[in-house]
C-alpha cells in the first residue's frame, strides 16, 4: 500500500449499506478496512471485494464491546500508521410496537449500546490517530427520526433515542476537535436492506453516495452538521 493511499474504517461492514460505503470507497481508491462483529461473514464479504481487484481488508470488530473496539484501533495503527475516514455505519433498529417506558427496558439498552455508545468508544478509540496526523473525515449514521423534532411523534421511541444522542454528539465532538478533523450526521432515507425491509424505496447504493461526499470535503466543508442528500436538517 502506498503511504499515500488514504485509509477508511466502515464498521457494520458486511452489508447493507455498509458494504455499498465499503465498495465505493475503495472505488475511489482508498484503502478500506471492513469491520464486523462476525467474523466468518465479514470475511466472505471481503473476499467478495477483493475479486474486484478492490484495496479491502477485513478487521474483526463488536462495536458493543469497548474492548473489541479498542484492539482494532491499535490493529490499524499498527498495519497502516494512519486512518483518514471514519464511518460509524453499524446499527440495530429492535423497537415494538411500545410506548418508551412499557417497553422492555433491554431494548432501549441494546439499542443504545450499539447506536450511540458503538460509535462514541470508535471516536474514542480512533480518534486519536487522526489527532496525531492533524486530518480526519467522521460520518455517523444517522436518522431523520433523531431530529429533535420527531420527538413529538409517539413510536420507535428506543430507536429514536439513539439516534437524537447520536445526533448531540456529532454536535458535540465537532466543537471539541482541534486541526483539520470534520465531524457531521447523514441520513441515509429509508433503505432497503435487512434493517429498512424490502419495500423501502432507497437502494444501497443511492444511501452510500448520499453519504459519500463528506469522506472527501475539503478543509472549507461542514463540520458538526446533519444532512440528508447533501441538504442540512434542522437538528
Amino acid at each position: 500500500m502506498s503511504k499515500d493511499k488514504k485509509v477508511a474504517l466502515v464498521t457494520g461492514g458486511n452489508r447493507g449499506i455498509g458494504y455499498e460505503l465499503v465498495k465505493q470507497l475503495a472505488l475511489k481508491d482508498f484503502k478500506v478496512i471492513l469491520t464486523s462483529r462476525h467474523p466468518e461473514t465479514g470475511h466472505e464479504a471481503t473476499q467478495e471485494l477483493m475479486k474486484s481487484n478492490l484495496d479491502v481488508s477485513f478487521v474483526v470488530m463488536d462495536v458493543d464491546n469497548p474492548e473489541s473496539i479498542r484492539q482494532a484501533a491499535i490493529i490499524v495503527k499498527e498495519l497502516y500508521g494512519r486512518l483518514d475516514v471514519l464511518i460509524n455505519n453499524a446499527g440495530v433498529y429492535l423497537d415494538e410496537n411500545k410506548k418508551v417506558v412499557a417497553m422492555d427496558p433491554s431494548i432501549l439498552e441494546i439499542t443504545m449500546a450499539t447506536n450511540f455508545f458503538g460509535a462514541y468508544y470508535c471516536l474514542r478509540s480512533f480518534m486519536p490517530i487522526m489527532e496525531k496526523q492533524g486530518y480526519g473525515r467522521i460520518i455517523n449514521v444517522s436518522s431523520e427520526y433523531g431530529a429533535l423534532s420527531e420527538m413529538s411523534d409517539p413510536g420507535v421511541g428506543a430507536y429514536k433515542l439513539s439516534k437524537l444522542a447520536l445526533n448531540g454528539l456529532t454536535r458535540l465532538v465537532a466543537a471539541e476537535v482541534k486541526g483539520d478533523i470534520k465531524i457531521n450526521a447523514v441520513d441515509p432515507g429509508w433503505v432497503s436492506s435487512d434493517m429498512g425491509g424490502p419495500s423501502a424505496p432507497r437502494t444501497p447504493e443511492q444511501a452510500a453516495k448520499s453519504i459519500l461526499w463528506l469522506a472527501t470535503i475539503g478543509p472549507e466543508g461542514p463540520n458538526g452538521e446533519f444532512f440528508r442528500d447533501g441538504n442540512r436538517i434542522d437538528w
